[in-house]
């Protein structure tokens, strides 16, 4: 069974930081693809970062965090994380991390899901 698990999301003020963990089955966490998207109320949802491995490993963030935000993994751990610095009001939203074999930005792609942490950003 994959089981994924955030935490760390809290109430934090405009140029802030926050630090997000997703705990990961084992046996998924070597093979799969592992992505953070974000859903602010009354929106989609929508890609933030994802990292996998074929070889070494690769990264890929959406332009609106580039730059701000750091995705890393700890194979020790089964654990992938989403380190959120310069925050702002507009990154407000419920975080999630899902998991698939392959790589997509999509979330419609990912049928592994955990149940969300919630990220305030106040101004």
């Amino acid at each position: 069974q994959v089981q994924l698990v955030e935490s760390g999301g809290g109430l934090v003020q405009a140029g802030g930081s926050l630090k997000l963990s997703c705990a990961a089955s084992g046996r998924i966490f070597g093979s799969y693809a592992i992505g953070w998207f974000r859903q602010a109320p009354g929106k989609e949802r929508e890609f933030v970062a994802i990292i996998w491995r074929i070889g070494g490993t690769s990264t890929y963030y959406a332009d609106s965090v580039k730059g701000r935000f750091t995705i890393s993994r700890d194979n020790a751990k089964n654990t992938v994380y989403l380190q959120m610095n310069s925050l702002k009001p507009e990154d407000t939203a419920v975080y999630y991390c899902a998991a698939r074999i392959s790589v997509s930005s999509n979330p419609n792609d990912y049928a592994y899901w955990g149940q969300g942490t919630q990220v305030t950003v106040s101004s």
